[in-house]
């Protein structure tokens, strides 16, 4: 079993991870990503690093195959928003809620494709995980299953950052973030808001 310093399911291009690659660059880093491009970008980036693993698919409750929707490559420059990279979903009109006066994404502009799924505690099997630094999970509102499914008494997981505001539906907060609250908090953790969308949960060990 082996201790990892940063393990990120929704690693996008790494464009947002550069700071804590360089803070955990003396332990075993994981990055989850089922993008093709942005694993292009990822592997360009972390092939120097021994210590740095690539997992090229998506995480949910169970393993299994389900649709996934992503911004086609050749939209984001005609998008013009260097995010649209990160906003694939399991449910495309997630996708379509992003649209606005400055991002004017179309059913044109998404992709669909079949993935591999692999729940969390088979990605723990897979990569030999017996204990984790910082769990970062940016996965445009799977963020709830995933935190569900985990087995906190199997592993320890120091510090759990998550995005929120996707938990109840797009751009909504509501009972099941509530919910993972609660499950975090009877597991020990502290919670706090980093900001208007994202969470820290800590525990000492």
């Amino acid at each position: 079993m082996k201790d990892y310093g940063l393990v990120s399911i929704g690693s996008h291009t790494g464009f947002w991870l550069k700071k804590e690659l360089i803070k955990f660059s003396n332990t075993n880093i994981l990055l989850v990503e089922p993008v093709s491009y942005n694993i292009k970008e990822l592997k360009e980036t972390i092939k120097k690093h021994q210590n740095i693993f690539l997992e090229e698919s998506a995480i949910s409750d169970k393993d299994e195959i389900l649709p996934f929707y992503y911004i086609k490559r050749d939209s984001i420059n005609k998008l013009k928003k260097h995010w649209a990279s990160g906003i694939g979903s399991f449910d495309k009109s997630h996708i379509l809620s992003h649209r606005s006066k400055r991002f004017l994404v179309e059913e044109e502009d998404i992709e669909m494709m079949e993935i591999k799924c692999l729940s969390f505690s088979s990605l723990i099997k897979k990569y030999f995980i017996n204990k984790i630094e910082k769990l970062m999970l940016d996965v445009e509102g799977s963020e709830y299953r995933i935190l569900k499914s985990i087995d906190y008494k199997s592993i320890k997981i120091k510090e759990i950052f998550f995005e929120k505001k996707h938990f109840d539906g797009s751009f909504v907060e509501g009972n099941k973030y509530n919910e993972i609250k609660k499950i975090l908090e009877s597991q020990g953790y502290t919670i706090s808001e980093v900001d208007k969308e994202n969470v820290s949960a800590k525990k000492s060990f």
